[in-house]
């Protein structure tokens, strides 16, 4: 396989992604395609759906030699191990990721062809193997159990994010930025209420502390600030 788009988004690093697509829709990407990928005719139709499947790689996270049968998922606090196929561990034998998220629209710029999506869970520069249409009466099954997830479904977080700190964002990333904080961007395992942590977003440093339920913004710095 070879990828045919790479997709671009506000995150130059791995730390913050939401864990799962669709868990913060106010971030967006653009999916730009390879030039011999981007004939008008390979979308038509697309546009009559409002959200398709992504199949990518975890271009962050290959690693060399053998792989674990088991990991520890972070949202069990890092000490449970569970099978590598009964995750969504970025370490595995391939490793592909598969995300559904909001089609936006669909643009050729410069005989690139662009999805413009929302809703996003991955780096900027993720190569992407394919797109696919996401089919409610295929995709969609209401009577799916959630397994041990459940346990996990609706940790979130409060946010104290200062006015005057939140008003040094970009007015349109301001909602994604504090949709990233309340999933909670730390490890699962980390509970150090002194501990700075920081997030690289849009061009920006993140940075804040967490005491039990509340996370607090301590400072919004440039990430290219000398």
């Amino acid at each position: 396989m070879e990828p045919i788009a790479y997709i671009h988004t506000d995150f130059p690093t791995k730390f913050g992604l939401p864990r799962q697509s669709g868990l913060v829709e106010a971030l967006e990407g653009q999916v730009v395609f390879l030039p011999a990928y981007s004939k008008p005719e390979a979308f038509r139709g697309l546009e009559q759906f409002s959200h398709i499947w992504l199949i990518w790689e975890f271009s962050a996270a290959r690693k060399q030699g053998d792989w674990s049968p088991t990991v520890r998922p972070p949202r069990l606090g890092g000490n449970q191990r569970m099978g590598v196929f009964a995750t969504r561990s970025p370490f595995r034998p391939n490793s592909l990721g598969l995300s559904c998220v909001r089609l936006q629209g669909v643009s050729f710029e410069g005989g690139q062809a662009v999805l413009h999506v929302s809703g996003i869970d991955m780096m900027d520069g993720t190569p992407v193997y394919d797109v696919k249409p996401y089919i409610p009466l295929a995709d969609c099954r209401t009577d799916a159990s959630q397994g041990y997830t459940r346990q996990t479904a609706t940790h979130q977080l409060k946010v104290h994010f200062p006015a005057a700190l939140l008003e040094q964002l970009p007015a349109d990333k301001r909602d994604a930025a504090v949709g990233i904080l309340q999933q909670d961007p730390r490890p699962g395992y980390s509970e150090d209420p002194d501990r700075i942590y920081g997030v690289a977003f849009a061009g920006f440093d993140l940075r804040f502390t967490v005491t039990e339920n509340q996370l607090t913004v301590r400072s919004v710095e440039p990430l290219d600030k000398p």
